[in-house]
């Protein structure tokens, strides 16, 4: 079941957010005391609190069985560069390891993409850390593709930006 987060879902998105990017990160040659510290906790709780107060953000939960299983975070796009006329922006997307593998992420997926037809928007952005592998095979499986923009990230590996193109699938 797929429901709007609200304030009562902050420390549970937190928590879910903090396991899930310490996998791929710590994968990718950060430290897990860097990833878990208190501090590195407290700013991603702010930034969800941010999000769900956000009048320009949707955020998400997947639920399954009582648990919190994924979220999503999407709505306008972060850089200046992109049209926020016709592209919106999948800002997040994180499902439980536990619940990896059961179509969780590919429903989140959809209702991303139902968020930018409900919207006449006809394309996507979102940012992936070049290290995690596996997040760039499942938006490739979604017909996402770089589009040639990058910055830097941390562990001196970039974030690229990928596209997706609704009107090339339409």
């Amino acid at each position: 079941m797929l429901r709007v987060a609200n304030i009562d879902d902050l420390d549970g998105i937190t928590d879910l957010h903090t396991h899930t990017r310490t996998a791929y990160y710590r994968a990718g040659g950060i430290p897990e005391a860097e990833l878990t510290s208190p501090e590195a906790r407290s700013e991603r709780r702010d930034a969800w609190l941010r999000a769900l107060q956000s009048g320009n953000r949707t955020v998400l939960c997947a639920v399954r069985q009582g648990e919190l299983a994924g979220i999503l975070s999407m709505g306008e796009p972060a850089d200046a560069d992109v049209d926020a006329a016709t592209t919106g922006q999948l800002h997040q997307i994180h499902v439980r390891q536990g619940s990896r593998g059961q179509g969780i992420g590919s429903e989140l997926h959809a209702a991303f993409v139902l968020f930018l037809r409900d919207a006449s928007l006809t394309a996507g952005v979102l940012e992936v850390w070049e290290r995690n592998a596996r997040a760039q095979s499942f938006y490739a499986r979604h017909g996402w593709s770089p589009d040639g923009h990058c910055r830097p990230g941390p562990a001196d590996a970039n974030y690229i930006r990928l596209r997706l193109d609704l009107s090339a699938s339409t």
